[in-house]
This record gives structure tokens, sequence and C-alpha cells, in this order.
């Protein structure tokens, strides 16, 4: 018998970060980032469960980093996309970062994990732009 876990959000990035981009594509300069959009539409996947924050992503989705809301020291998101999606980094104790980008209902999820980290880290997160 496992460990229960409540799924609070699983899926990719938004999909108007796909759309945008594709249709900003059609422009040399916009290229890049067309190319990173629809790389992350295929691969990148986050899962934010009662327990933890899962992120599957890299080349071909290979790669899956797993973070415990007791390691996290900060969150702070940016809204993005006109603000129906949003970038999220989560810092750890370590001084390593985690980005999720693109992620839908941001703000929802950033006070959702936000709620269950340590009062001081919680203190130090805000979204981008904000005075603390």
């Amino acid at each position: 018998m496992g460990i229960r876990e409540d799924v609070i959000f699983e899926g990719g990035p938004h999909r108007g970060d796909l759309i945008l981009n594709l249709v900003l594509g059609f422009t040399l300069i916009w290229l890049p980032l067309t190319i990173g959009a629809v790389t992350r539409a295929l691969w990148l996947r986050y899962r934010i469960t009662s327990r933890r924050v899962t992120v599957n992503g890299g080349w071909l989705g290979q790669n899956r980093s797993d973070v415990i809301y007791s390691e996290i020291t900060k969150v702070v998101t940016i809204s993005r996309g006109f603000g129906f999606w949003g970038d999220m980094v989560i810092t750890l104790k370590d001084g390593k970062r985690l980005e999720l980008r693109s992620l839908p209902r941001f703000r929802e999820l950033a006070s959702y994990i936000t709620e269950r980290i340590d009062p001081q880290a919680r203190q130090a997160s805000t979204p981008l732009g904000q005075a603390t």
C-alpha cells in the first residue's frame, strides 16, 4: 500500500503558447521561439500533486525531476500570453532551480504550492514585479 497522492494538475504547457508561437513563427526572427514551443508541446509534461512537483522534459521527455514541498525555498511566477499562462521558477534548498514554462492555471498552482512550503519560503515567494 503506497502513500496517497492527490493530483492537482497533470498536463503539458498551455496550448496558447504553441498557437501564438506558430502564428509568429512565420517571421524569421521568431522561428527559434516557435521551435521551442513545439518542443515543449511535444515532450514537456507537468504533474503537481499533494506531495510533490514532477516535470518530465528534455529530449523525447526522458528527463524527470521530482521536488517535494519541503525542499522548496522560493516560488516566483511571471505571466505570459496576456495572462492566460505563465512561467514558474521553483528554487530549491541546494540552490538549484526548476523552471515550469507556459504553465496553465499558473496563479492557482503557484498559490497551491506556496501554501505547502515553509513559512520563510512563503514570504520570499511572490509574483515577479511585486514587492515583498
